[in-house]
C-alpha cells in the first residue's frame, strides 16, 4: 500500500476511533449549559456535622464514586490509572474553548500555508477561513452574552439554551479542524534535501520564534539546562562516571588550562546531563515509521561547568551515547572557522536536544504533571464531598485536567497521530515508557521542590548562580505553601483534626492505592497535610507552566529541538560539515506537526494563579469564607505574595543572561488545563 494511502485510512480510523470526532462529541456536552450554584455552606471537616448532614455527604460520594471509576486499561496509556471517561462535569468552560480553538485555527492556518502548491491546501485554507468566520461569529455572541447577564448568579432560560447551542458549534469547530488537520498530514514529505532555510519556511503565516537567529550558540544550549522545557534532569557532578572518561587534558582545552577538572569538581562546579533514563524509547538503531520514515533518538551524557569567575554553565563536553567504546567525546567548539569540528560539535549538541525532547515530552510534562494531575482529580473528586474545604481548594487546580488528558490520549499517544509523528520511538514504546516513568515518580522525593533540588545538588546558589527555574519556583513554593498553611490552619484546628478527617484519610489511599502515587506520606499532622497539598497545587499550576509554555518558544523550531534525527549520531570529526549536520533533522512533516501542537499548548493561558472560580458557567467564587477570602485575609495576601513575585522576577530578568517569564505568576494558570 503506499504511504499516502495508508495515512489516509489512518486519518479515517483515528475519526471513527474518536480521535476527531470523539473530542468535538464531548465539547458539545461541556457544561457551560448549567448554571453553576453558589457554594454558600461554610466549608466543614466531615466528622464536625451533625448526623443528617453525614448521611447526606455519604451519598454524594456514594453518586461521585460512580461516576469517577477508575481504570489502568486505557487504550494508549496501558497501567497509568486513569478516569474511564471524563465526566460533564471535567469539560472545559466555554471561554476556555474560544481560547483554544483561536490558537488552533491560527496553527492550522499556518500548517496549510505551508504547503504552498498542494491542491488539497489550497482547500483546506479555504475551509479555515470559513471556520475562521464561524468562529468569529461564536466570539461575537458569546461576548455580547457575557454583557447582558453580567452580574447574575444565574442565568435565565434563553440565556442558558443559547450557551448550549455556543458550546456545541465550539464542539463542531473543534472537529472540522481536526479533520483539516487529518486530510494535511498526509501531504507530509520525508525525502529530499534538509536545509534551516527550509525549515524557517514552515512559520508560512505565524512568526518564527527568536531563537532561529541564535540556535546555534553554545550558551544557549547552556541556558536551555536552567531555564528551557526540561530543567529537571542537570546535577551536581562530584565525581564523572565511568561511562564518561573525559580527562583533564580534554577538560582544559575546552576550559582553558587555569581550570582544572579535580578542581572544578571539587568546588561544585561540574554539572551533568544523562539520559540514561530514556530506556527503549532510544533504541540503538534506526526506526522507520510511515509518517516519518526513519529516524533516530539517542541516549547522550553531557558535561557542564561553571567558570571559576562566572556565573553560567557552559558546555565542556558531549558522548553521544552511553557507551565510550562506541561514541567518542566530543568537546565544545567555539568558532566556526574550524569547520569539521565545529560541525561535528553542533550535531553532538543535536543528540542532546532530541533526547531532551523526548525526555521533557513524555516524562516531564506528560508524566510527571499531566498524568500526576488525573490521579489528585480523581480522588480528589471521588473522596472530598463539595463542601470539604480541600475540595473548595483543589478543585480550581484540577480543572480540566482531565479532559485535557483525554485529549493527549487521543492525539498524541495513539499510532498515527501527533505524538507518533514527532517522537521517533515506535508508538507502543512511548506508551509503555511514560507509564513506566508516571507510575516510579514519587511524591516525596520528586514532588517536594526544595528536596528535589537537594538530591540534584543544585540547592546552592553560590556553587550554581544561575539557575532561573531554581529561583523564580522556590518563589513560587514559599508563597504557595505559606497559602496552603494558612489555609489549612483555618480549618484543622489541632492535628487531632487531621488524623480524624476520615474524607481526607481515604483520599490519601485512594491516591496511593488506585491512583498508584508513589511515596505518598501518611498525613497525621497539620505540617505534612500542608505539605502535601502545597506540593499538589505548585505541581498542577507552576510546574506545569514552566514545562509547558516553553514550547513555543523553543519547541516549534525543528533545527534546534526536535524529537527525531534523520541520521545516526556522529562518531568522528572527520567528514562532518553543515550538511551532514543539516540531515540530521527531522522529516519535514514532523516539524510541521511541532508547530502545530506547541503553537496550541504553548499560547493558551486561562484562569490564572490566585484565582479560584467555578468551572460551570458564570464561574463563582468558590472560597468565599470570609476566614479566607476577607480582607486581608489569607486569599488577598496570597495575591499580594503572587503581585511581589512578579516585580521580583522582572526585575531579575533585567540582569540575567536571558529573561526568564515562564514563571511570572501573570503567566501561570491555576490548573493543568492545556
Amino acid at each position: 500500500m503506499k504511504r499516502r494511502e495508508l495515512l489516509k485510512g489512518a486519518a479515517a480510523a483515528g475519526t471513527a476511533a474518536g480521535t476527531t470526532g470523539g473530542l468535538g462529541s464531548l465539547l458539545a456536552g461541556a457544561p457551560s449549559t448549567a448554571s453553576a450554584a453558589l457554594p454558600v455552606l461554610k466549608p466543614t471537616l466531615p466528622q464536625k456535622i451533625d448526623p443528617i448532614s453525614a448521611t447526606l455527604r455519604r451519598l454524594e460520594l456514594v453518586s461521585r464514586q460512580a461516576t469517577y471509576l477508575w481504570t489502568e486499561s486505557h487504550l494508549n496509556l496501558a497501567g497509568v490509572p486513569m478516569g474511564t471517561v471524563v465526566p460533564p462535569a471535567e469539560l472545559p468552560a466555554l471561554e476556555h474553548q474560544l481560547l483554544t480553538l483561536s490558537r488552533a485555527l491560527e496553527a492550522a492556518v499556518n500548517f496549510a500555508a505551508s504547503f504552498a502548491t498542494s491542491p488539497l491546501a489550497s482547500g483546506s485554507l479555504q475551509t479555515l477561513d470559513n471556520l475562521r468566520t464561524r468562529l468569529a461569529a461564536l466570539q461575537a455572541s458569546f461576548a455580547q452574552l457575557l454583557s447582558q447577564n453580567a452580574g447574575l448568579l444565574t442565568l435565565p432560560a434563553a440565556a442558558l439554551a443559547l450557551l448550549g447551542t455556543l458550546t456545541g458549534t465550539a464542539g463542531d469547530i473543534a472537529t472540522q479542524l481536526r479533520q483539516v488537520h487529518h486530510d494535511l498530514m498526509t501531504q507530509g514529505l520525508l525525502g529530499g534535501p534538509r536545509t534551516v532555510a527550509q525549515y524557517d519556511a514552515l512559520f508560512a503565516t505565524i512568526e518564527k520564534p527568536s531563537i532561529a537567529q541564535v540556535f546555534r550558540d553554545n550558551a544557549l544550549f547552556a541556558w536551555m539546562r536552567v531555564a528551557g522545557p526540561n530543567p529537571m534532569l542537570i546535577r551536581k557532578a562530584s565525581v564523572l562516571p565511568s561511562k564518561f572518561p573525559l580527562t583533564d587534558a580534554q577538560y582544559r582545552q575546552a576550559m582553558g588550562n587555569a581550570d582544572s577538572l579535580a578542581d572544578a569538581a571539587a568546588e561544585g562546579r561540574l554539572y551533568l546531563l544523562d539520559y540514561e533514563g530514556l530506556g527503549e524509547m532510544a533504541p540503538t538503531g534506526p526506526v522507520t515509521k510511515p509518517l516519518t520514515g526513519t529516524a533516530y533518538v539517542f541516549m547522550p551524557i553531557a558535561l557542564f561547568a561553571r567558570p571559576r569567575a562566572g556565573r553560567s554553565l557552559v558546555p565542556v563536553a558531549i558522548q553521544c551515547g552511553q557507551n565510550p567504546a562506541q561514541h567518542p567525546i566530543f568537546l565544545r567548539v567555539d568558532d566556526a572557522s574550524n569547520t569539521e569540528a565545529y560541525w561535528a560539535w553542533q550535531s553532538a549538541k543535536t543528540t542532546v536536544q532530541v533526547a531532551d525532547f523526548n525526555y521533557h515530552e513524555m516524562f516531564v510534562h506528560l508524566g510527571r504533571t499531566h498524568l500526576m494531575s488525573e490521579a489528585f482529580a480523581m480522588a480528589t473528586q471521588r473522596q472530598f464531598a463539595t463542601a470539604h474545604p480541600l475540595s473548595r481548594l483543589l478543585s480550581p487546580h484540577l480543572e480540566g485536567a482531565m479532559f485535557i488528558n483525554e485529549a493527549a490520549t487521543l492525539i498524541i499517544m495513539a499510532p498515527l497521530t501527533t505524538g507518533d509523528g514527532i517522537l521517533a520511538a515506535p508508538i507502543e514504546t512511548l506508551q509503555r515508557d511514560c507509564g513506566r516513568d508516571r507510575l516510579a515518580y514519587d511524591f516525596q522525593a520528586n514532588l517536594m521542590l526544595p528536596d528535589e533540588l537537594r538530591a540534584r545538588g543544585v540547592d546552592n546558589p553560590n556553587e550554581l548562580p544561575e539557575y532561573p527555574y531554581r529561583d523564580d519556583a522556590l518563589l513560587l513554593w514559599n508563597a504557595i505553601a505559606q497559602w496552603v498553611g494558612d489555609y489549612v490552619a483555618t480549618y484543622y484546628l489541632s492535628d487531632a483534626d487531621v488524623s480524624g478527617d476520615h474524607e481526607l484519610q481515604a483520599w490519601a489511599v485512594d491516591l496511593s492505592t488506585h491512583g498508584k502515587v508513589k511515596g505518598l506520606p501518611a498525613i497525621s499532622t497539620r505540617a505534612r497535610l500542608a505539605d502535601v497539598i502545597t506540593a499538589i497545587v505548585f505541581n498542577t499550576s507552576a510546574q506545569h507552566a514552566a514545562v509547558n509554555f516553553p514550547q513555543l518558544s523553543v519547541m516549534t523550531y525543528a533545527p534546534f529541538s526536535a524529537g527525531m534525527a534523520g541520521t545516526p549520531a556522529p562518531v568522528s570529526t572527520a567528514g562532518q560539515s553543515e550538511a551532514t549536520w543539516s540531515q540530521m533533522l527531522p522529516a519535514r512533516l514532523a516539524a510541521q506537526e511541532q508547530i502545530l501542537l506547541f503553537h496550541i499548548l504553548g499560547g493558551v493561558y486561562y484562569r490564572p494563579l490566585g484565582e479560584y472560580k467555578d468551572n460551570a458557567f458564570p464561574h463563582l467564587p468558590v472560597l468565599i469564607d470570609p476566614a479566607i477570602a476577607g480582607q486581608g485575609g489569607p486569599l488577598e495576601r496570597f495575591r499580594a505574595a503572587l503581585a511581589n513575585i512578579e516585580t521580583t522576577i522582572k526585575q531579575r530578568n533585567t540582569t540575567r543572561s536571558r529573561p526568564y517569564e515562564h514563571l511570572l505568576p501573570s503567566r501561570i494558570p491555576s490548573s493543568t488545563n492545556i
